[in-house]
């Protein structure tokens, strides 16, 4: 018995139907095809994941501006408290 009740006879038969249809050079271009594409996909999930590993430079310039703020804040505030008194 083959996978889920489909004997290796079967899967021969259907593999000589679809060579019949489509050619072995066509497979062949689609099996690089296919290929191909895997290839490409797996490059670029690591490099997505290799540029989530590594810090960013726009996020330091982020934390510098919230510091400032922070600075400006609080620079503010005994102003206000000489206005209201």
């Amino acid at each position: 018995m083959g996978l889920g009740g489909i004997s290796i006879w079967q899967l021969l038969i259907v593999l000589a139907i679809v060579v019949l249809l489509f050619g072995t050079k066509k497979l062949r271009n689609i099996g690089g095809d296919l290929g191909s594409a895997v290839k490409s996909f797996k490059s670029a999930v690591k490099d997505g994941n290799e540029d989530a590993l590594k810090p960013d430079e726009p996020e330091a310039l982020d934390d510098d501006k919230a510091e400032g703020v922070a600075e400006f804040s609080e620079e503010k505030k005994p102003a206000d408290s000489d206005k209201s008194a």
